[in-house]
């Protein structure tokens, strides 16, 4: 297919807001192209070149893409720069300047190997070759096409779907309908690459492609998550007998390991020798949202000693402590590990230790299918504990079907300075994403008054201007909402129980994904509407004393006397809080 027919399928996609006709017209794009285009295909209109855990970005800012521009259409740097301060979309103002210019009849996989070269180039004068590369490409391509190369490029594609929607799409294309959504689900939730579950689905049907996934080293599981209940009799009438396990308050580490290599995974991770034996020793990291961080953390490659297997996936907890007492340390110290810069200087002051509580597959076998107290027995002949300085440390627990004891040992975790606990059933499978109620958090004491049982993670969607103090911070308030589907909906309009720390970081963060027009997911009434938009990126930790009913907010509810709590680095929008997780917290 041309990339030019592919343009005009997007222009069709971003006209319309209904879920579904967008689900129509994926299908009926994935039915058009061939299969060694689908994946590709299905990665740009996601906006990207790579699934999430496997990003690859084009890290061109916003001043070299206007440089682009000039250089394509032979215009003063300055006039293409005055001419986007009026119309705010760089790929709006190419396709109006490039309208009725020549072209060539690119292909899509022609376009996507030049956007794909772009993005890999690197060292010096990369930033130059980017450029140049750019600007021949936009040359090339009809006005349409470059409208969204430009925003592909900038990360602002904003069609306004997700990879739930092409799941749907999968699903029609094949059935006419959505009844293999739910399987398609399954495939992805073992292996979230889209593009790639597309081209088994287009190569050999729904069925065989389920059957063909599973646990791959290097490649992240989508992370198992806790339900809520609010009372230990409610945990037990419904799990039966259960496991129990702290609930510390750091940040989710999915470790892949390999000791011999000769399972290795993808491209990437660490490599290096662990300590005593000196024999070789992979890993790779991801967060919670299937973003790669591997490079965080460097203690990992001097867990070999304590390993009894040669490849594994573990699930963790990774919490900061003080070096100097022993005592772990709060979140907001344990996530400086996560800003690139420094790791090294990072770990000697906030070194970290893992806390693993599950095993998802050893020694090339994959283990999800197996009942909890299985995979914990495996976990403890696997790793070994009790040395000094080990990263690795085995969560304890407590097995339990007596809600008493559930609930002096839950007490006994907040005393200690921890969230509470997890309980979990201990026949339960390992069910990627949030499955019924496998996995139950305990947060708050039973009988506390005055507050919600658990806190919201809500999605920024704009802010307000600061008056008198606050307009040095550029900031006053921000709105945020949370997840129906695929829209947004406000919840909150925030603006106390910030310091001035908290506002300075929090508009650094939201200036870089600020926007001139409301996102195609949000539903706004007129009255909330905010002095600048911001695009679904930034999730932010939310207290609240209780959700009372509200007129203005387009959830119909309103969080009663909301504070921030933290920003949550590690949370990206598809594990913010959704309407009927509010109903569990309410």
């Amino acid at each position: 297919m041309q990339f030019s027919e592919l343009a005009h399928e997007f222009e069709q996609i971003e006209k319309t807001s209904l879920r579904n006709e967008m689900m129509r017209l994926l299908a009926d794009l994935m039915k058009r192209v061939s299969e060694t285009e689908i994946a590709k295909t299905i990665y740009l209109a996601l906006g990207g070149l790579r699934p999430k855990y496997d990003r690859l970005e084009f890290n061109l800012a916003e001043k070299m893409v206007v440089r682009a521009i000039a250089i394509t259409t032979k215009t003063a740097i300055e006039d293409v720069g005055t001419s986007y301060q009026k119309t705010g979309d760089l790929g709006e103002l190419l396709q109006t300047m490039r309208e009725g210019a020549e072209s060539s009849p690119l292909s899509i996989e022609q376009v996507y190997e030049r956007l794909e070269t772009i993005a890999r180039e690197q060292g010096t004068g990369s930033q130059e070759r980017k450029l140049r590369k750019l600007s021949l490409l936009l040359g090339e391509i009809d006005a349409v096409s470059g409208k969204y190369v430009v925003r592909i490029v900038l990360g602002k594609l904003r069609l306004g779907f997700s990879d739930k929607t092409i799941l749907d799409a999968l699903s029609y294309m094949e059935t006419g309908s959505k009844e293999a959504s739910e399987l398609l689900l399954s495939a992805y939730q073992l292996a979230p690459d889209v593009g790639e579950l597309a081209r088994l689905v287009k190569t050999v049907g729904t069925q065989e492609a389920r059957r063909l996934v599973n646990v791959e080293l290097g490649r992240p599981v989508i992370p198992a998550l806790a339900q809520r209940l609010k009372t230990a009799e409610e945990m037990i009438a419904k799990m039966g007998r259960v496991i129990v396990e702290p609930k510390f308050d750091g940040t989710r580490v999915q470790i892949h390991i390999d000791l011999d290599h000769t399972q290795r995974g993808p491209d990437g991770g660490q490599n290096g020798l662990f300590e005593e034996e000196k024999q070789q020793i992979w890993v790779k990291t991801f967060t919670r949202n299937l973003d790669e961080n591997s490079e965080m953390f460097p203690e990992l490659l001097k867990i070999g000693r304590q390993l009894r297997a040669k490849t594994l996936v573990l699930d963790s907890e990774a919490v900061g402590y003080d070096p100097k007492t022993g005592k772990l340390v709060p979140f907001q110290m344990t996530i400086t590990r996560k800003r690139k810069h420094a790791v090294v200087e990072a770990q000697a002051n906030v070194p970290l230790r893992f806390f693993v509580f599950d095993v998802m597959y050893k020694d090339g076998v994959s283990l999800l299918e197996e009942p909890l107290y299985k995979r914990r027995e495996i976990l403890k002949s696997v790793i070994k504990t009790g040395g000094e300085g080990d990263a690795l440390v085995i969560d304890e627990s407590i097995e339990t079907a007596n809600q008493t004891e559930l609930r002096e040992y839950h007490k006994r975790q907040l005393e200690n300075g921890l969230e509470g606990v997890l309980v979990k059933k201990i026949d339960g499978k390992y069910e990627p994403g949030r499955q019924g109620f496998n996995w139950v958090k305990f947060k708050e004491e039973e009988g506390t008054r005055g507050k919600l049982s658990d806190t919201v993670d809500a999605v920024v969607m704009g802010y307000y201007k600061g008056k008198g103090k606050r307009q040095k911070f550029g900031l006053g308030a921000f709105l945020v909402g949370v997840r129906d589907g695929e829209k947004m909906l406000t919840i909150a309009k925030i603006g106390t129980g910030l310091s001035d720390e908290q506002f300075r970081e929090l508009f650094v963060k939201l200036k870089n994904h600020e926007s001139r027009v409301m996102n195609k997911s949000y539903v706004v009434t007129k009255a909330l509407w905010p002095d600048v938009w911001v695009e679904p990126a930034i999730v932010v930790e939310v207290a609240a004393d209780e959700v009372t009913k509200s007129p203005t907010h387009s959830s119909g509810m309103a969080l009663r006397f909301p504070r921030l709590v933290r920003i949550r680095e590690d949370k990206g929008v598809e594990q913010s809080t959704s309407m009927d997780e509010l109903g569990e917290i309410a």
